[in-house]
């Protein structure tokens, strides 16, 4: 393979460093479709041109970019999405795209001429920073979500999805989907394992079940100054105590359990607020106890309005249950690459896609462990690792 991967993956890294970044937080601003994300998909262009890698679109908004024939069968799938969080890392997405890109290059550099197709994907809105629904790209593409409700998804300014795209999303492709024999996701490891094993490349096992559930809170609006306390209908106070019972019955259960997002109305100081609405994000080692978890914060939340004279509405915005990633492909992966197997709390497009085909992911040690975070990080000798382990499961993966 070629000399110096460290230095040419930072090169390329340096060409998106600045897209979409903060300049007070240092996190990234990249929204699904919004200016940054757009100039992301521009450069993600310019790369497969750049390489002679025609790209298509599945009305959906996720880009590919193919070496072979487009229209190919038996395809092995790589890459990953630009989109983040509020104020997220650098690495959450991007580096699997970047690294499938320089994978491709290490693969010519070598002299591997693929038997079968190799696809560059870029998955649109896959944090669901913007729109609210997770993994919304490859929801589409698989018909897990259907065309008219994505449709409708509208961002804090009332713009819908549809809008942003440009038109109708295609929905469910069939087609497009059952030309792909496998799909391999490079990713940034959001956690410590790799630091504990010493390992700067692993391999996913699973990716534990996890869902959003949105919870409305009504009361009643009033002056902060002159409403007597045994008077109020306060709906912070119902929101409050659900927040803390998330906290205690995750740890509880040995789950995960996070209300990092909140509206409130009217959002004075001096009012009381006539209505709240919070996010939860919860997640489990399985189905039954995430079940359990939610099913408690939700009768938790009912059992304090009742208290506080509010009203509490519990609407389940996105669930994905339990992905095992394929176990002879995991398996094989990892004793290509003499790998530690590990799974993880996140979800990915790849946690979508693994019902549909045989899916595997890898990670890249992240020395900080923090992730959706400007502290989130890699070194470029890791990454270098990475794109080196990534090249030899696609070429493992198209010339076997």
């Amino acid at each position: 393979m070629t000399d110096d991967l460290p230095g040419r993956f930072r090169a390329s890294w340096d060409e998106i460093a600045l897209l979409g970044r903060d300049a007070d937080s240092g996190g990234y601003l990249r929204y699904a479709l919004t200016e940054p994300e757009l100039q992301l998909r521009a450069w993600f262009r310019a790369q497969a041109e750049r390489r002679g890698l025609p790209v298509t679109e599945d009305g959906n908004g996720n880009l590919f970019a193919h070496w072979g024939d487009p229209e190919g069968t038996d395809a092995v799938l790589t890459g990953s999405h630009f989109d983040s969080v509020p104020h997220g890392g650098a690495y959450d997405g991007p580096l699997g795209i970047v690294s499938a890109f320089l994978a491709v290059d290490e693969l010519r550099a070598a002299g591997v001429t693929p038997v079968r197709p190799l696809v560059v994907a870029a998955f649109v809105e896959e944090e669901g920073a913007r729109f609210g629904v997770p993994c919304l790209g490859s929801r589409l593409l698989t018909g897990v979500l259907a065309a008219d409700r994505a449709a409708g998804l509208r961002d804090a300014a009332g713009v819908s999805f549809a809008e942003a795209l440009g038109g109708r999303p295609a929905g469910a492709h069939p087609e497009l989907l059952g030309r792909f024999a496998a799909f391999v996701e490079l990713h940034v490891e959001q956690g410590r394992a790799l630091v504990d094993a010493d390992a700067p490349v692993g391999v996913a096992s699973a990716i534990w079940p996890h869902g959003r559930w949105r919870f409305d809170v009504v009361g009643e609006g009033n002056h902060a100054g002159t409403t007597r306390m045994a008077d109020r209908r306060d709906p912070m106070l119902t929101y409050a105590f659900g927040v803390l019972a998330a906290n205690k019955e995750a740890r509880l259960r040995g789950a995960h359990a996070t209300v990092g997002r909140v509206a409130v109305e009217p959002n004075a100081t001096n009012a009381i607020p006539s209505r709240v609405t919070g996010w939860l994000d919860a997640r489990a080692a399985d189905p039954e106890t995430l079940t359990g978890l939610v099913d408690a914060v939700r009768a938790k939340l009912a059992e304090r309005a009742r208290r506080d004279g509010t009203e509490v509405g519990f609407t389940e915005e996105s669930v994905t249950p339990l992905v095992s990633f394929d176990g002879d492909l995991a398996g094989r992966l990892a004793g290509l690459l003499d790998a530690p197997v590990l799974p993880t709390g996140a979800g990915h497009d790849a946690g979508v896609l693994a019902a549909h085909l045989p899916t595997a992911m890898l990670f890249v040690r992240n020395p900080t462990g923090v992730s959706h975070s400007p502290a989130e990080a890699a070194s470029d000798d890791d990454c270098a690792a990475g794109i080196r382990a990534l090249a030899r499961v696609l070429e493992e993966l198209t010339c076997r």
